[in-house]
This record gives structure tokens, C-alpha cells and sequence, in this order.
């Protein structure tokens, strides 16, 4: 009875186990796992757009300075 009149946001107790801190590494590690599994599916798509980006920029830079390097080889023709 008792249990029905205690506050909503009263603070329990920590509950003790045996092998609390094994149990917490372990919980932790398996955090850690999925974090970094979480990461690597998010880089690796990253990683692949962002080289064909660069690939993309160093093409349309080479077209830029043939461009430039025409247009001023046939100015100095004339």
C-alpha cells in the first residue's frame, strides 16, 4: 500500500548486482560498437561523394585554364 502513496519523481534507490561494473562495460562497449557503426555508414557514402565532387571540380578547373590558356594564345596571334 504504501508503494501507491510515493511521489511520481521520488528518487529509487540504485538496485546492487553482482558484476555491476561488468555489466556497464559491457553495456558501454556495446554502445561504443554501434556508435562507430552508425558512423561508418554515414562517412563512407560521404567520403564517395565528397571524391567525386573534387573529381568533378578538378575536371571543370582543367577545362577553365585550356579555356583561358586558348583564348590567350589566340590573342597574341593577332
Amino acid at each position: 500500500m504504501s508503494e501507491e502513496f510515493k511521489s511520481p519523481f521520488q528518487v529509487q534507490p540504485p538496485q546492487v548486482q553482482q558484476g555491476g561494473n561488468d555489466v556497464v562495460k559491457g553495456d558501454l562497449s556495446t554502445i561504443l560498437v554501434g556508435l562507430g557503426t552508425m558512423l561508418d555508414g554515414t562517412l563512407t557514402p560521404l567520403s564517395k561523394i565528397v571524391a567525386q565532387t573534387l573529381d568533378s571540380l578538378t575536371v571543370v578547373a582543367k577545362q577553365i585554364l585550356d579555356g583561358l590558356s586558348n583564348s590567350l594564345n589566340d590573342n597574341k596571334g593577332r
